[in-house]
């Protein structure tokens, strides 16, 4: 228990910045106003788009508030600040389905532009699932950035876990098709693989995931399927277009949130789960190998709203 509180107290102390630009500014509207009029509205749209929620999350939120001044009757601005949040947490929480992967024998792609902290994560996730009992392998299918195969085998050496990789250069699907029989061959109950972060040249990357999805499908068809973004906290909306260009390339089931630990733009996590309807399964708030939590609606916007959890 001890745990969960210090990462949520690092999510809180992450937070700061936004809640120090943005969450300051709502509070101004909903405690500067008077009356909820138009002034109130437009003045609000502006904060909620400045904070990173994005306009069409924005526009969503406003016609749901102002449904709800006229169904409820509420009269105080004030009043406005507890259904916002409330709505926050309904558009962001997760079905009961979003963790399967952890209980069944999967294989989790993880896709990412470089410097995301893709490497960390996987690292990061290979000792949480471990930690729960898991059997878990390691693939890495980034060939072609230098040093990425000993950076990944590095992380998966911390989390105490088996790694497969291949040369530089070489072929990301033979590097997969090779741990997905060992993987079979161990009893491995998630294989976690890596790939290129190349989205610049978004035509091999497809062919490249498409042919590495292939290679699962046929090698390992009763594996439960799971493709993971790593998207950076810190690059706001630059965040939100990586995801939306990747989801062009392949489908995507979660989103894991880093470097959530400083950031002013903490409001792209709304965002991103509204906009795209793409659950953020896991936040990252820092460098070790135990700073992964699942996401949990409640906990995060009580971190961003209230200072607490």
């Amino acid at each position: 228990m001890a745990e969960k509180i210090s990462f949520w107290k690092r999510l809180v102390n992450g937070l700061t910045k936004t809640r120090n630009n943005f969450i300051k500014s709502i509070d101004y509207i909903f405690n500067g106003f008077t009356n909820i009029d138009e002034d109130f509205y437009e003045e609000l749209e502006e904060v909620l788009i400045m904070g990173d929620i994005g306009v069409h999350t924005t526009e969503a939120i406003l016609d749901d508030l102002r449904e709800a001044v006229k169904k409820e009757h509420i009269k105080e601005p004030t009043q406005c600040k507890e259904f916002l949040i409330n709505e926050i947490k309904q558009q962001m929480s997760l079905d009961e389905t979003s963790f399967d992967f952890e209980n069944k024998t999967s294989v989790v792609l993880v896709i990412g532009v470089n410097g995301v902290g893709k490497t960390t994560t996987i690292g990061k996730l290979a000792g949480k699932l471990k930690a729960n009992g898991k059997k878990v392998m390691v693939a890495g299918a980034d060939t072609f950035r230098a040093a990425a195969s000993d950076q990944m085998k590095e992380w998966a050496d911390r989390a105490g876990v088996e790694f497969i990789g291949g040369p530089e250069g070489s072929d990301p699907s033979a590097v997969v098709y090779d741990a997905v029989h060992a993987a079979k061959a161990r009893g491995a109950d998630v294989l976690l693989v890596d790939t290129a972060g190349r989205l610049h040249n978004k035509k091999n990357l497809m062919s490249e995931l498409s042919k590495i999805n292939n290679t699962i499908s046929k090698e390992f068809p009763e594996a439960y399927r799971e493709t993971l973004i790593v998207l950076d906290g810190t690059t706001g909306q630059n965040a939100l277009v990586q995801a939306k260009e990747f989801s062009e390339v392949t489908d995507i089931s979660g989103i894991v949130l880093t470097k959530l630990d400083g950031t002013a733009k903490g409001g792209i996590a709304i965002a991103i789960q509204s906009e795209l309807k793409l659950p953020v399964k896991y936040i990252g708030v820092g460098e070790t190998i135990d700073d992964l939590e699942k996401f949990n609606a409640d906990d995060f916007v009580n971190a961003l709203f209230y200072n607490e959890h």
